[in-house]
């Protein structure tokens, strides 16, 4: 047998004499070599987590028009070419127009976007309903659909009405043109609005009228919808009078005259020539308690359709997972081009960088902590050892054992001990490293195979430090006073 056999051989029965100290000792290692490689583990893979997580608060990139140019999505695209591939999460472009929802007497802000990456840079997005599926349908802001009162599959009539040079051109006297349908609304009872759609002919005459009392009573109210009540405004001219010229509903007599006031009121609602008027369904309400419930979002073939263009945009909103630092690095080089200015959002970046920053330092200062403890731990096991084991390292060196035998020897134990604590202890770490993402951060993490060399030599080198005091204890225990009387 060669002396390093004989010396494992010795150092395994060592252990194996004391295995209940040794057990403590090992576990001690283990225990610290699972948290030290689970946060090790979760150090490394922060960064990817958090940057998901940050994800879902939106863009954290903006795409603006250059100087003196304009916004179009090639210029976009050739912008975005910079961002590595796999780093860019999502590019979701705005086109701002405002539209006129004439039958409500509303006029609102309306984004047309790309639905598909809408989802992507804007994951918060809470919709009672489904997105848009085709260019006839909107998804409608909670504000708004509470304020003019639209409901899931409802339609929505939105009108488009350039810049008009000369307002007045086409209208006659009444503020109204003829052959043209107008729009009005009205207080009704309760508070609840009753609006109204009038058409004239070619004569000025009242040739239809259609209502929509949907926040009236549906039994005593909901009768003035009726053909019964809405003849009686054909053939008569604008203005009309309840009881002249009109009939009230019998029982329904305030939202009777709400419907005349409102008819009266669309005298004053000429559309601009050239407005353009398409019927669209709600397919979902947005609730996100931000400023986006106060928009109406449509695609942005919808939008070309009903106000035109189709390339320029306001706006490109991007989604990257990268830091601060990377993600300044990008938009210094899109600026570089001048074509398109790159903004950061200051609000996601700024709050990723301190919370990464923060969750990484917490993590090495719990590795330390636990590092430091499992070194007292082996460490008070060792002195333990050596108490109990001082008659025999009396006897050895009377019988000629060396001092750098014995420390030899404590020191293989260490080793030993840090090897199989360091080597179970990694695999545990994975296992505690993937129970922490899934439950905090609702992703698995991928198994590093660099983490098992790297834990079993902390836990020999921990190991090694805590047998120093020991081991200094031990070869300076004098044989002659250990063996006194034996």
């Amino acid at each position: 047998m060669n002396r390093r056999r004989m010396f494992l051989r010795m150092v395994t029965a060592s252990l194996l004499r004391r295995r209940s100290r040794m057990l403590v000792a090992l576990l001690s290692i283990a225990i610290g070599a699972t948290i030290l490689s689970g946060l090790i583990t979760i150090y490394y893979d922060v960064p990817r987590q958090m940057g998901a997580q940050f994800r879902g608060y939106g863009a954290n990139m903006i795409l603006l028009p250059g100087d003196g140019g304009e916004l179009t999505i090639e210029a976009a695209q050739d912008a975005m070419s910079v961002i590595e591939r796999e780093q860019l999460i999502g590019a979701s472009p705005y086109r701002y127009v405002r539209l006129d929802m004439v039958s409500r007497q509303q006029s609102f802000m309306a984004a047309g976007v790309d639905f598909e990456q809408v989802r992507r840079t804007s994951p918060y997005f809470n919709v009672e309903g489904r997105y848009p599926e085709n260019d006839r349908e909107v998804l409608v802001g909670k504000f708004i659909a509470d304020t003019i009162g639209v409901r899931l599959n409802g339609v929505m009539e939105l009108t488009y009405q350039p810049a008009a040079e000369s307002p007045s051109e086409g209208l006659r006297e009444g503020g109204f043109a003829p052959g043209e349908v107008l729009s009005g609304g009205a207080e009704g009872w309760n508070g609840g609005r009753v609006y109204v759609s009038v058409k004239i002919d070619g004569d000025g005459f009242i040739e239809s009228v259609e209502v929509d009392a949907s926040s009236q009573t549906p039994e005593i109210g909901g009768a003035c919808e009726t053909e019964d009540f809405t003849s009686r405004f054909i053939g008569k001219k604008l203005p009309v009078a309840l009881g002249v010229d009109v009939d009230a509903i019998t029982g329904a007599t305030v939202t009777s005259a709400a419907v005349v006031e409102a008819v009266n009121n669309a005298s004053a609602s000429a559309a601009v020539a050239g407005s353009k008027t398409i019927n669209y369904t709600v397919s979902g309400i947005l609730d996100t308690g931000g400023d986006e419930e106060g928009y109406v979002f449509l695609s942005l073939d919808g939008m070309a359709a009903l106000a035109g263009g189709s390339g320029s945009l306001d706006v490109m909103e991007l989604s990257v997972s990268a830091a601060q630092d990377e993600l300044e690095r990008y938009a210094s080089i899109i600026n570089e081009g001048g074509a398109v200015a790159a903004r950061l959002v200051k609000r996601v970046t700024r709050s990723e960088t301190a919370v990464l920053s923060r969750l990484q330092a917490l993590v090495f200062l719990v590795t330390a902590v636990v590092l430091l403890l499992t070194t007292i731990c082996v460490s008070t096991t060792m002195m333990a050892v050596i108490s109990e084991s001082r008659k025999e390292i009396g006897l050895r060196k009377a019988l000629g054992a060396s001092d750098g035998g014995i420390r030899s020897e404590f020191i293989g134990e260490a080793l030993l001990l840090g090897i199989l604590g360091g080597a179970s202890g990694a695999l545990m770490g994975f296992a505690f490293a993937q129970l922490v993402s899934v439950n905090v951060f609702g992703s698995s993490i991928t198994f590093q195979p660099m983490l098992l060399p790297v834990a079993v030599l902390v836990s020999m080198a921990v190991t090694c430090v805590s047998c120093l005091l020991p081991i200094k204890r031990a070869v300076a225990i004098d044989p002659a006073l250990v063996l006194k009387g034996e």
